[in-house]
This record gives structure tokens, C-alpha cells and sequence, in this order.
């Protein structure tokens, strides 16, 4: 029976990838790509011709049903992003809500993502932990970050080099200077870095540097912060 497979694929380094997420997009029918540029790099480094359709959050509600009725056609197709699993901060969820809503299988397939890494090599407690990811730009800006200062578990973020120290200085200012946190980039590439310490520290080095990269920001809880 045709299916939705839900390939996460490297964010960094293309070695990052499972043997099985590499047989399924060469066994479907098509992949739908984020980028079907930067997607094309991948599938070119293992020689995978599937054809690449354009899925992204710009034209998602416009190619949803196309996909699902070329699915109960019966050809299975793959969901990948440019880097990580599909779905988180990236598009997806639409297109897996649709398929499950046609009775379409669904199966996504473990593989990279960018929070882990840097949570764990943050030293910040990640037994429990609130994925926050990307914050909203404006409307309920404010409101999340006033909610967040209260938050006792472990918060991860992430952001873009250009608001990076702006998301540093509101985590401050709604948090505390004080507070412990990591901030990792270039997660599994060549110049992969996590610098930990205050969100005050943190801040100095972000005017410091040439921000490039996405950025993942590990903040520890109040209550964490409080047992110290």
C-alpha cells in the first residue's frame, strides 16, 4: 500500500543519514523537497534520481491535495526538508494531517534534528525540556516571553544569526542575566561550536562575533536556576 515516509536528513554533515531514509528515496515515487536545490546536493552525493516536487511553506496549502491524490494513486512519496526531520520548525505538519485524514499511512523515519545535539551538549538538565523553537517575530511576543520567565523545565530555541543577540538581550531582560544557558551552531559542520555560560556572558560574545548559521539556545529553568 502507497504511503507518506517522513525522511529527516542531515543538517550538516551528508554522512549524517540512515542507510533506510537512503533505500526509501530511492524506492518511492517522488520526494517532496523544501528546496529542491539544496535537496538536489544531497540526492545527487548518493546518486538517488527520484523526481523532486517543490513542498514548501509558501506553496504547502496550494500542492497539498495534488499530493495526497497522487499517494491514493498509489505512489508512496518522501517529505524531507533542507536539514532535520519535516515538521519541526519546518514544513509538514499539514501534509501528514491531510494523508492521516485519507486514511493514507504515515511513517516517520528517526533521524537528525538540531535540538538534541545541543541540548545534551549543553549541560543544562534534558531529562524533561520545553521545545519553544522559533518565537513569534511580533503579535505574542511579549506574552510568550512574560509565560516563559516562569517555566521550571529546560527551554530550547532556536533563531537565525541576524535576531540572535536581540533574543539573547529579551531573554535577559524577561529571564534573568544570570541565568545559565548554551548556544550551539553549525551543528555536525566543520566549524560546529556550543559556547555555554550566563545569558549576560552570552550576549557579550554574540556582539563579539560574525554570526552565520542557525543557532540553537539551550536556557536552563527557574527552577533549576533557583536549586543552584
Amino acid at each position: 500500500m502507497s504511503k507518506l515516509f517522513v525522511v529527516p536528513t542531515p543538517i550538516g554533515n551528508l554522512e549524517d543519514i540512515t542507510l533506510r531514509a537512503l533505500r526509501i528515496l530511492k524506492e518511492v515515487g517522488f520526494i517532496l523537497a523544501e528546496d529542491t536545490r539544496t535537496s538536489g546536493i544531497l540526492l545527487k552525493h548518493y546518486q538517488i534520481s527520484t523526481p523532486l516536487v517543490s513542498h514548501h511553506k509558501f506553496n504547502e496549502h496550494k500542492t497539498l491535495h495534488a499530493v495526497v491524490q497522487r499517494i491514493k494513486n498509489g505512489e508512496s512519496a518522501a517529505l524531507i526538508s533542507d536539514a532535520g526531520t519535516p515538521g519541526i520548525s519546518d514544513p509538514g505538519y499539514l501534509l501528514v494531517r491531510e494523508c492521516l485524514k485519507e486514511n493514507i499511512p504515515v511513517e516517520c523515519l528517526p533521524g537528525a534534528t538540531a535540538f538534541v545535539p545541543a541540548l545534551v551538549e549543553s549541560g543544562i538538565p534534558c531529562d524533561r525540556f520545553r521545545f519553544e523553537g522559533f518565537l513569534p517575530q511580533k503579535k505574542g511576543r511579549k506574552t510568550r516571553l512574560l509565560y516563559l520567565s516562569q517555566e521550571t523545565l529546560t527551554m530550547v530555541f532556536y533563531e537565525s544569526p541576524f535576531r540572535i543577540t536581540r533574543l539573547l538581550e529579551e531573554l535577559a531582560e524577561f529571564i534573568s542575566p544570570d541565568r545559565t544557558a548554551s548556544i550551539s551552531r553549525e551543528i555536525s559542520k566543520v566549524y560546529h561550536e556550543t559556547v555555554r555560560g550566563s545569558l549576560s556572558e552570552l550576549i557579550t560574545w554574540s556582539k563579539s562575533k560574525t554570526m552565520k548559521g542557525e543557532f540553537v539556545i539551550v536556557v536552563e529553568g527557574k527552577n533549576q536556576a533557583d536549586e543552584k
